[in-house]
């Protein structure tokens, strides 16, 4: 019989090293994983300025404009888009899977469910 077994991760880091933990000491089929790559903006905001064009009014005969810039912050992104959890999907035989259960909880797996 085959197992699929779940797991979550708070990084992709975190997911990595235990997958590459399960490949050297365990025999598994396959494994997948799973992230929200969107979390990757709010990191890219972390050092950058953010730039605000005022236009000036309507019946003015010039057009310039005025520029404000701040510094931006990861709080442009909503707080559920920033989460970076990470769940992983390994396909291994049924008596591999106590085995790949116990080294996805050593290194920091959550909700480790298995099916069979």
């Amino acid at each position: 019989m085959i197992s699929r077994i779940s797991a979550e991760f708070e990084t992709p880091e975190l997911a990595e090293t235990a997958i590459m933990r399960l490949r050297s000491s365990t025999n598994v089929r396959s494994v997948n994983m799973v992230y929200n790559k969107s979390a990757e903006k709010a990191t890219r905001l972390q050092n950058g300025t953010m730039y605000t064009i005022l236009p000036t009014a309507v019946t003015s005969y010039n057009y310039y404009t005025a520029v404000m810039e701040s510094p931006a912050s990861e709080d442009v992104v909503s707080e559920p888009e920033r989460r970076r959890n990470t769940t992983v999907y390994i396909v291994c035989n049924e008596e591999d899977s106590g085995n790949v259960k116990s080294v996805l909880n050593a290194m920091g797996g959550l909700n480790v469910k298995v099916r069979q």
